[in-house]
């Protein structure tokens, strides 16, 4: 399993010790951007992905939870986004011109599914994914109940790819911890975004918290293959 720490639920008074421990141990790290908009709630920005990247040599994953995504992308090139991971319901007609203009600034593509909304909604441009990314709460806040209905999309986004021999990888944002690996694991899970409830509310000391996040993961894929 790839690991992709969500930085809005990280100790912002240890900004630099956790920073320099999650790109030493991370896959991705996953950054929110929100605008008060497309959800009611503000976040991180691309000043913060700035501040980020004077410390970080992993991908930032930049997860764009805005009403006009276009407005955010040179910018975010500029400050150091790895991805660009975009909501379908934001891209009003325009999926093939954004795409193409983030893949001509060297990053990644990335695609996030909100609970309501269906793989199908991707179908003309899925083939373009770098990553898909299910959300298994609502978005725009940490902390929410995990909805078990989205397994199902996760086992779909796999099928889909097997069949039509795609390369996305498929991850998971909300309530990813203990009590859900194991299901996210066997429905095909690829990455899991970790936050409060996965990592940093394990233990005070983020290397205790990686160490028991590691624990529970490799229990999950114990239980996943049958082994336990």
């Amino acid at each position: 399993m790839k690991i992709s720490p969500s930085l809005m639920c990280m100790d912002l008074s240890n900004f630099k010790e956790q920073i320099e421990f999650i790109d030493e141990h991370a896959d991705y790290l996953h950054i929110d951007i929100m605008d008060g908009h497309f959800v009611p709630n503000l976040t991180l920005s691309p000043f913060f992905v700035e501040q980020v990247k004077r410390l970080a040599t992993k991908p930032l994953d930049c997860h764009l939870m805005v009403t006009n995504p276009e407005d955010y992308i040179d910018t975010l090139a500029k400050c150091g986004a790895g991805m660009i991971t975009l909501h379908p319901e934001t891209l009003a007609g325009q999926a093939f011109r954004i795409v193409e203009k983030i893949t001509s600034l060297g990053l990644k593509v990335g695609f996030i599914l909100s609970p309501e909304s269906a793989v199908e909604v991707m179908k003309y441009y899925i083939h373009l994914a770098d990553k898909i990314t299910v959300l298994t709460v609502d978005p725009g806040f940490a902390g929410q109940p995990f909805i078990s209905e989205m397994l199902d999309k996760i086992s779909q986004l796999k099928r889909y790819r097997e069949q039509h021999n795609l390369r996305y990888e498929i991850e998971i944002d909300g309530s990813c911890n203990a009590r859900t690996f194991t299901s996210l694991i066997k429905a095909g899970a690829d990455v899991f975004i970790v936050g409060s409830s996965g990592l940093f509310n394990n233990a005070a000391d983020i290397r205790q918290a990686w160490q028991i996040m590691q624990a529970n993961i490799q229990q999950a894929q114990n239980e996943a293959d049958g082994h336990a």
